[in-house]
């Protein structure tokens, strides 16, 4: 296992999340395992600022944000860190914005919540290396909601264009809509 791991001397992170509970948590465990978390911040802007001035070695970035999105701040630090190993983290796991996060430069993606063990793997995994399957993956039933909640999103919270992009009957959708997302 620790011959799939880079071992850099080099482990200034990043750390972008508006989830001020959920960063909190995760710079206390990633310092924990050895990271030096040079910046731990809320906004794009913030990151992009950090990004352009001092651009770290490693970073875990949020896909949305309120004020952009995090590919922003990859395709930054990649700009002024080729070799910065970012790793996205978003709730809204879908194979469109995981494509996005890889063209982006991002070496992995991760749906939240995300372990900080599977964070640090991520970002110190060699390349070559294949990951190991999730100890915890999404259920199918979850999955579907996510997938439902994006496309939600994305019709702007129209629930008639939603369930007519699903091919799915309005009241039904409605009705997914009204429950709690899915363990």
């Amino acid at each position: 296992m620790a011959e799939d791991l880079i071992l850099p001397d080099d482990k200034t992170l990043l750390i972008l999340d508006d989830d001020t509970p959920f960063r909190t948590r995760l710079e206390r465990a990633m310092a924990s395992r050895g990271f030096e978390i040079t910046a731990s911040v809320a906004t794009v802007a913030e990151a992009m600022r950090v990004a352009r001035d001092n651009p770290p070695a490693f970073a875990v970035v949020d896909l949305r944000l309120e004020d952009g999105d995090g590919l922003d701040v990859v395709r930054t630090l990649h700009d002024n860190r080729s070799d910065c190993r970012a790793v996205m983290l978003t709730g809204y796991g879908n194979i469109a914005t995981a494509v996005a996060a890889v063209k982006s430069g991002a070496i992995d993606y991760l749906a939240k919540p995300a372990d900080a063990d599977d964070v640090a793997k991520a970002l110190l995994a060699r390349p070559e290396a294949k990951p190991e399957p999730p100890e915890n993956p999404m259920s199918a039933d979850r999955v579907r909601w996510e997938h439902i909640q994006r496309v939600f999103e994305l019709c702007n919270h129209n629930v008639s264009e939603t369930a007519r992009r699903l091919n799915m009957h309005r009241r039904t959708l409605q009705r997914i809509l009204a429950k709690r997302a899915p363990r």
